[in-house]
């Protein structure tokens, strides 16, 4: 019942997780996945939906997600993939891509890593200001000033990948 009024939402999260699952008669674990699916923040329905897998095939995403068609925030797994050609639309999770740069500078001090950081704390310093508002004023907000910082984001972030390493981190953050 809950995941019927989760697929009533017109944007939703998700994301899975590794869990380890004992085979029955065998002794052994092996990788499962634990799909989570939720609401936005700003969703009057405040719930999440946890569905338990075998593996981490894309089926089990869709298979969840059936005919239902919005806006899903998600990471660049591939196993999406295939629902964003039956009408959801990717959007994609600024934490996923935050993390691969704080982890650069974290452990490597990049400073390419350090100055894309910056981008995204100044977007996260207007998704905080955005949080109290009504939904009209949230997107004239982030039309107004995050949608200028994403333009600039975006060219540095391309001007940047044509000067590092193929194969290097700052690339696959890139």
């Amino acid at each position: 019942a809950l995941r019927e009024q989760i697929l009533r939402q017109g944007v939703l999260h998700a994301d899975e997780t590794p869990v380890q699952m004992l085979s029955p008669g065998k002794g052994k674990t092996h990788r499962a996945y634990l799909w989570a699916y939720t609401t936005t923040q700003y969703a009057s329905l405040k719930a999440v939906v946890y569905d338990f897998a075998d593996s981490r095939a894309g089926e089990h995403a869709r298979a969840f997600l059936g005919d239902w068609q919005g806006k899903l925030v998600c990471d660049d797994y591939s196993g999406y993939k295939n629902s964003f050609t039956r009408g959801i639309t990717e959007i994609g999770c600024a934490a996923h891509a935050r993390r691969k740069f704080f982890e650069l500078h974290a452990n490597h001090q990049s400073e390419i890593a350090g100055q894309a950081l910056k981008y995204f704390g100044t977007l996260y310093e207007i998704e905080r200001e955005a949080a109290v508002l009504d939904p009209d004023a949230r997107r004239a907000l982030r039309q107004s000033r995050s949608r200028p910082v994403m333009d600039a984001l975006h060219a540095w972030l391309s001007a940047q990948r044509c000067l590092v390493p193929e194969a290097s981190g700052i690339a696959k953050a890139l």
